[in-house]
């Protein structure tokens, strides 16, 4: 039996678990200075990004993931035929693709859920790679093409949404990234070492490592092989990037892929947009990421608007030297990073990063300004406000 319910505002009155919220649907991401308090995030503090109701699936001996597009017509497996697969524990960020959409706004109206900084969580995911689960109903290892024609791999959620006029939300990946080992793609049924609750896709999830949050499909129906991307909204008329030029009147969204990889980003979260603070010395962290499995090689901070800067220090697991792309590394993972600069006056801090491929973020959110507000991943600006005896 399959029941829908919908999500209320969570806050707590020592302000630590403040979420933002709206009421339907549920979306939600934690205050920036609670995001970096661990590598691993937090359950209750990973961001909540839905479209419709959130299902309950409480039958879970009958539930199941039917496969379509086979040659051999479909195949339905259950929980238990997914848990007798090896079991993987993947270390993935996830990211909204309109993760600092506000800032994005404030340049010119976007339309989205006004996200921060911290629609964004690094977790710790169980369950079996897709590669895996494809290969049990027929479809090799690295695959790109089968014989019946499929090239791309869709998942059909139980969630239903507006914009698919009731319809449920689905997505697709290429079938070479799905039947790649090597590309980490789960039906995920834990995170950090516990069951998926309701919000995060109980009882199965796809977690598509390095790719826009979008892609990562919960609470699994299908999974249907097919010849052509989804013709899914959220594929065909969302979480594409246009250029400034393009405005609601003039919008071909035909002429833009879907969005996968989410480019190189970093936001300081141990201050405000504005922050008091006194003279003297204060402590730069945040979190940096880069999409595709690309590392962090470097995070600078400007402490002067951006006209000098300083290398942070970088790290993953506390204790251990953090090296870009190195065996020993999560590389779907994002980093943390820190600095302690000097602020003897009032001034603008500033961060930015640069991947392994030499990707670094852009200066000016004007540049890459677009209707949807996706992908703000311009250099991350604060203001701290130097006081005296006040303070």
């Amino acid at each position: 039996m399959l029941l829908l319910y919908r999500r209320v505002s969570i806050a707590s009155s020592d302000g630590i678990f403040i979420f933002y919220t709206v009421q339907y649907p549920f979306n939600a991401e934690p205050p920036r200075s609670a995001l970096i308090s661990s590598y691993v995030t937090p359950v209750d503090l990973f961001y909540k990004r839905n479209h419709g109701p959130i299902p309950v699936v409480d039958d879970i001996e009958r539930y199941s993931v039917l496969i379509r597009g086979l040659i051999d017509n479909s195949r339905e497996l259950f929980m238990r035929d997914i848990k007798m697969l090896p079991k993987y524990n993947v270390a993935a960020t996830l990211q909204c693709a309109g993760n600092r959409r506000t800032a994005m706004s404030k340049v010119k109206t976007v339309k989205g859920v006004g996200w921060d900084v911290s629609a964004i969580g690094n977790g710790v995911w169980g369950g079996a790679k897709l590669a895996d689960v494809l290969e049990l109903v027929g479809i090799s290892k690295l695959t790109s093409t089968t014989k019946s024609g499929g090239k791309h791999v869709e998942f059909v959620s139980i969630d239903k949404c507006k914009e698919e006029n009731g319809g449920p939300y689905k997505a697709s990946i290429p079938l070479s990234q799905a039947t790649n080992p090597e590309a980490d793609v789960l039906v995920a049924y834990e995170m950090n070492g516990e069951p998926l609750n309701r919000d995060h896709g109980y009882p199965l999830r796809v977690v598509v490592p390095g790719v826009i949050g979008a892609r990562s499909v919960k609470w699994l129906d299908c999974i249907n092989i097919i010849a052509e991307e989804s013709q899914g909204f959220f594929m065909q008329k969302d979480y594409k990037m246009f250029p400034p030029s393009v405005n609601w009147d003039n919008i071909n969204w035909s002429t833009r892929r879907p969005q996968m990889d989410f480019p190189v980003q970093s936001a300081i979260c141990s201050l405000e947009d504005v922050t008091a603070i006194k003279p003297g010395k204060v402590k730069v962290s945040g979190y940096a990421a880069s999409g595709g499995g690309r590392g962090i090689d470097r995070v600078d901070v400007s402490v002067d608007g951006g006209k000098t800067w300083v290398e942070a220090s970088r790290y993953q697991k506390p204790g251990v030297q953090y090296i870009s792309d190195d065996m020993n590394s999560d590389k779907w993972a994002w980093v943390l990073f820190d600095v302690t600069v000097d602020a003897p006056q009032s001034t603008e801090i500033v961060v930015k990063a640069v991947d392994s491929a030499a990707n670094v973020q852009p200066e000016n959110v004007l540049e890459i300004w677009n209707l949807r507000g996706i992908l703000n991943t311009s250099w991350h600006r604060v203001q701290v406000r130097v006081g005296h005896s006040n303070m």
